[in-house]
């Protein structure tokens, strides 16, 4: 049986589910992702939306413009462990192009993972699925607020940190920065314009 996770109901048994009984039930851009063996279905709004694909815009043409600036991807599937199969709203690589087979999944885990905020998955963005990107050594993560118009960032000092070690919250009149993608500016006031 299948813990199944569904607007904040579950339908559970004692079974958790492996990543490969995932992969074996899920469909391409079902937009559903594997949560400490439960399957989490995202119900992204348009507000969502909008705010994945400017990012998107952002980090894609930033990486475009040089070389040696990575390669941003949409969701895809990241494997972090045996229970784990998170779809993050936007991933980037500091390599390019992506060491993989771009009919597969990412064979590493990614340099940066974004996470906007979305009524059916943020209760897990901010729990388990934190958990298990340290776990698996995520250097940095951004949780994108919407209701708070803030970006939270976690990232580890260096890459030997056993966990997020610094923290920043920013404002819609604050610039991100970071030095994964190294260069990369984003006004914030532009992510959350209405």
């Amino acid at each position: 049986m299948v813990i199944v996770a569904y607007r904040d109901q579950c339908m559970a048994t004692a079974t958790r589910m492996t990543a490969e009984q995932y992969y074996a039930m899920t469909v391409e851009g079902d937009r559903k992702q594997l949560v400490d063996g439960r399957i989490v279905v995202n119900e992204p709004k348009v507000e969502h939306a909008r705010i994945q694909l400017r990012l998107a815009r952002r980090l894609g043409n930033w990486a475009a413009q040089g070389p040696a600036r990575g390669e941003a991807l949409l969701p895809t599937d990241v494997r972090l462990d045996a229970h784990n199969v998170f779809g993050p709203d936007l991933l980037w690589f500091s390599d390019a192009p992506v060491p993989l087979d771009a009919r597969g999944y990412p064979a590493r885990l990614p340099d940066l993972c974004v996470e906007i905020r979305s009524e059916s998955t943020w209760r897990y963005d901010i729990g388990p699925k934190m958990r298990a990107y340290e776990r698996a050594g995520l250097p940095e993560r951004w949780l994108v607020d919407v209701s708070a118009e803030t970006v939270i960032v976690y990232r580890r000092s260096t890459p030997k940190s056993p966990t997020f070690d610094i923290a920043l919250e920013l404002g819609r009149g604050e610039t991100l920065t970071s030095p994964r993608p190294p260069g990369f500016a984003l006004p914030l006031g532009r992510v959350f314009e209405r």
